[in-house]
């Protein structure tokens, strides 16, 4: 058996930042906030529409997601239209693959 290398603080906070995104997304109404987003902008209203959830209830996990800059808020007139971050859950799905055994 070879002998493990030690993480560097680098790797470590890598990790950190990658469970802090997997905990976002450990959440059904989190993954179907995100699922519906993928598909297009929406505000709140078509979210608790499309989910069946109420307003205050999106509005916390859109909070959550936001702050875990997953998605992005635009405000447009009287009310805000939510998109995903791109960027950062394509990280979050690299993450994945680094995770994964190599042949």
């Amino acid at each position: 058996m070879a002998k493990s290398k030690k993480i560097s603080a680098s790797a470590k906070a890598e990790l950190s930042e990658w469970a802090r995104g997997f905990s976002l997304l450990s959440d059904p109404t989190r993954l179907g906030i995100l699922k519906m987003l993928a598909a297009g902008p929406k505000n709140v209203t078509a979210l608790c529409d499309a989910l069946g959830l109420k307003q205050p209830t999106i509005s916390h996990h859109l909070g959550l997601l936001r702050m875990g800059r997953l998605v992005t808020g635009t405000r447009q007139g009287k009310s805000v239209v939510y998109t995903t971050e791109k960027k950062n859950l394509s990280e979050l799905s690299s993450a994945i693959s680094k995770l994964t055994p190599s042949k």
